[in-house]
């Protein structure tokens, strides 16, 4: 369970900008404490050289514990005296020592040998940015998802309503964002352009970033582009094709819609094997119906689909054209 190395980079990159800042404000303290308060840097001075002294009585002297009480009296009357001289001129007591975002650890981003929670945190919010790149990820949750939109008449004789159908659809998308984890099922959204994929999609997505999962979003033509550029060396080798058969949920937006050639094909139908081989989770969202599908890809594509895949029919009228006509 996680996120990509990159996430995690940029992660680490924030938690250094943040170490830098607190060092830049902690030159700036002290810088006005020289101006305004001089004297706290000498009893600084003392402080240290009580400090090398007591190192000293430990190597030379002849009266070891003798002398190091009596330097740890004075080191202790010292910095009662600093403590005093900053809280009199209105300073707290540790005014002077490096201040952090994380206590936890101290902005370096690991405590006790394992991942601390605000690197955590950093990678999630990374996650969250990237997905609102690439489309509005904020607006699209379960509770923003709205049933009106869908009627409550068949579309035919002795069918499902939309509305009915849209409310099993939401029902399981989700208690599948609750329950997700490495090795959740795989989901097959298909259905007109404009009922909703994208956005339980997406919703589905929130969730699982939110648990800490890494998710990679995007549309099968932008994705497969990323694929073949890699494959002619126009940008870094094997980048995209490892995020993509790696990460925990992988969403492929609008599938049917890339240009397709053999390379395209031939990729297509080994990223869905490998991940289902992996028992990692995808999700595939098309206007294709499954004769579509078959006729597009192969016969064999098809049926690692129908065999591995849960199938989500969406039934209705384009939402985004009831808005536009609503306005």
């Amino acid at each position: 369970m996680g996120y990509s190395r990159e996430i995690y980079l940029c992660a680490m990159q924030a938690l250094s900008q943040r170490r830098n800042a607190m060092r830049m404000q902690a030159e700036q303290r002290r810088a006005e404490l020289q101006q305004s308060l001089p004297e706290i840097f000498e009893l600084e001075r003392r402080i240290a050289s009580a400090g090398f002294a007591a190192a000293r009585a430990v190597l030379s002297s002849q009266n070891v514990e003798e002398d190091l009480n009596r330097l740890m009296r004075e080191n202790l009357k010292l910095q009662e005296e600093y403590d005093q001289l900053l809280l009199s001129h209105g300073y707290p007591k540790d005014y002077l020592l490096p201040q952090h975002c994380c206590p936890a650890c101290g902005d370096e981003g690991y405590c006790n040998g394992r991942l601390c929670d605000c690197v955590k945190e950093l990678m999630r919010e990374e996650a969250f940015r990237r997905l609102n790149e690439l489309t509005p990820a904020k607006d699209c949750t379960f509770e923003a998802f709205s049933l009106a939109y869908y009627p409550d008449t068949p579309l035919q004789e002795g069918g499902v309503s939309p509305r009915r159908q849209m409310e099993t659809i939401l029902r399981y998308c989700r208690a599948y964002a609750d329950s997700f984890c490495a090795h959740s099922r795989s989901i097959l959204m298909q259905g007109s352009t404009g009922l909703g994929k994208t956005h339980l999609s997406l919703a589905i997505a929130r969730v699982a970033i939110d648990k800490g999962y890494g998710v990679v979003y995007g549309s099968v033509q932008n994705l497969m582009a990323r694929l073949e550029q890699e494959r002619f060396g126009r940008t870094n080798e094997g980048e995209s094709a490892k995020a993509l058969l790696e990460c925990d949920l992988l969403i492929l937006d609008d599938l049917g819609t890339e240009f397709t050639t053999q390379f395209v094909t031939a990729s297509m139908y080994n990223l869905i094997n490998s991940r289902l081989l992996a028992a990692k989770p995808t999700i595939i969202s098309t206007n294709l119906s499954m004769k579509d599908l078959n006729d597009k890809y192969t016969e064999r594509f098809t049926s690692r689909i129908i065999g591995g895949y849960d199938r989500l029919v969406f039934l209705g009228r384009d939402i985004r054209q009831q808005k536009r006509q609503a306005r």
